[in-house]
């Protein structure tokens, strides 16, 4: 499998199933989707900013939500292996993206994995093992999220960096000799932490030094 990113904005997501893993696909894609879970009951847990409809659909009942809702991915997260399998095909009938919580490795077409993910402003990291070692994905998520910690404001400051430069005719050999400087420079990162406005001071400080 290879990763990718997908942009959800404008985009409906359906979760079949409302136990905590359904609540974990819902958080995860209620960020960005209009996220629709449908379940007849709801563990107590955090769905995020999902729509919970109760409701239990049959196997053969499946198919009219995703018409309804005409989803670019559908979550199957049941306990019941034949209302998931019929989440599954009609997503794929439907030509939408699928998730089958209960099975590992999502190798068929069409198929996707939703990975562990660590977040810090626009920059986003995920682990994936394939279903094989959800254990693993976890652990490390937990050790990227120490590492990670300051890579959004890093990330929006370089933005305005390669905006100046290039809106000041910086040739691009020049843009990316200063941008690597700043993202390589422990005081810029450090200067962030203490506000945008301070690491911009301290990149400038670094941009100077490089062409002197």
């Amino acid at each position: 499998m290879i990763p990718l990113l997908h942009d959800f904005e404008g985009e409906a997501v359906l979760v079949v199933g409302g136990g905590p893993v359904g609540a974990r696909k819902a958080r995860s894609f209620a960020r960005e989707a209009r996220t629709v879970v449908v379940s007849p009951a709801f563990a107590d847990r955090d769905f995020g900013d999902a729509e919970l409809v109760r409701a239990a659909p049959a196997p053969g009942e499946v198919a009219d939500w995703v018409d309804r809702l005409d989803p670019a991915l559908v979550v199957a997260a049941t306990d019941d292996d034949a209302v998931n399998g019929a989440a599954e095909r009609a997503a794929r009938e439907a030509g939408a993206l699928v998730n089958r919580a209960d099975r590992s490795g999502g190798r068929d077409a069409g198929s996707v994995v939703v990975p562990a993910t660590v977040r810090d402003g626009s920059v986003v990291a995920a682990v994936a093992t394939g279903g094989a070692a959800p254990a693993l994905s976890k652990e490390l998520r937990r050790r990227i999220e120490s590492e990670i910690e300051g890579a959004g404001p890093m990330a929006d400051l370089v933005a305005e960096i390669r905006a100046d430069l290039k809106a000041a005719d910086v040739p691009p050999t020049d843009r990316r000799e200063a941008v690597r400087a700043v993202v390589g420079s422990s005081e810029v990162w450090k200067a962030l932490q203490e506000g945008l406005s301070n690491g911009r001071q301290e990149a400038d400080r670094v941009m100077e030094e490089i062409h002197d």
